[in-house]
């Protein structure tokens, strides 16, 4: 992953933001959590999503489309240089509201994008075409849709493939996908979202050995974050458990996990908390 500012001249991935769907800070929580990025605006941190940028063709494909499209979109384009250029194309994870209703600015009332290509999975894709106001990007050809196969990979030039993978999750509108991201010497995965880890039919252990960075949801670092509700209804792995599934992993492939989507309770978001060093010392 690369750094701000950093330009490498083949393909790399650049994150966009780290926090769960409705971003750092939440809004209506008058917490301590929050309130201390209220008094200092520069905490804040946009919800999780990364880009895939090819220097060598000039394209840059956004992996979902958040809250924050406007602001992300500009931290990508201050990043490669390409001012005012719309993404080569959207990756979808699922119909939650962090990972899709960021496509709004590709609409008449903002941008009025031209067939901006935005890959789904096919309950993603028929949420987005029969659902307004999503439909009426498909209408007014503001977006072009593109089916996706889970396990079936979309080659995007001859450096960069995306292979879209089934994860267990509330999918009340659609079905929800991670991704494999390969570049030449370089392969990721992107799980932002996914219900306990033994619920899902694969190992991650085994994908954390195959690939070179592993970005895993990390919406909540304990049970009990959320008092007076209870967390089995939104059952994400808690860091916690992550941390105890990877302990038998080697320190090389401890250091490929990188914990994203972190709800604005979760204490792996305040610089230097006991949280974020207990994270750091277990690799």
């Amino acid at each position: 992953m690369i750094q701000p500012k950093e330009k490498p001249d083949t393909p790399y991935v650049y994150v966009l933001g780290t926090a769960q769907d409705a971003g750092y800070p939440q809004a209506n929580c008058e917490k301590e959590c929050c309130q201390r990025v209220y008094e200092n605006p520069e905490l804040e941190i946009y919800t999780s999503s990364i880009a895939v940028v090819d220097p060598i063709s000039k394209e840059q494909w956004i992996f979902d489309a958040t809250p924050n499209f406007r602001e992300q979109l500009k931290l990508l384009n201050n990043q490669t240089g390409l001012d005012g250029a719309l993404p080569t194309g959207v990756f979808l994870t699922h119909a939650h509201i962090g990972h899709y209703t960021g496509l709004m600015h590709l609409g008449r009332e903002v941008i009025g994008a031209k067939e901006v290509p935005v890959f789904a999975m096919p309950k993603m894709k028929s949420f987005l075409e029969t659902n307004g106001p999503w439909s009426q990007l498909v209408t007014l050809n503001n977006i072009d849709l593109k089916s996706m196969e889970a396990d079936k990979v979309v080659q995007l030039n001859e450096r960069v493939s995306i292979t879209p993978f089934l994860v267990p999750h509330r999918d009340e509108y659609s079905e929800t996908v991670g991704y494999k991201i390969e570049i030449p010497n370089k392969s990721f995965v992107f799980i932002p979202d996914i219900n306990k880890w033994q619920v899902w039919d694969r190992s991650i252990a085994k994908l954390i050995k195959e690939v070179d960075y592993a970005l895993l949801d990390a919406t909540f670092y304990a049970d009990g974050e959320i008092p007076g509700r209870a967390m089995s209804e939104i059952p994400h792995p808690f860091v916690q458990e992550s941390m105890e599934l990877f302990a038998d992993l080697s320190a090389e492939d401890k250091s490929k996990v990188y914990f994203i989507h972190m709800n604005h309770t979760n204490p792996m978001l305040i610089e230097g908390s006991p949280a974020q060093k207990e994270v750091q010392e277990k690799g």
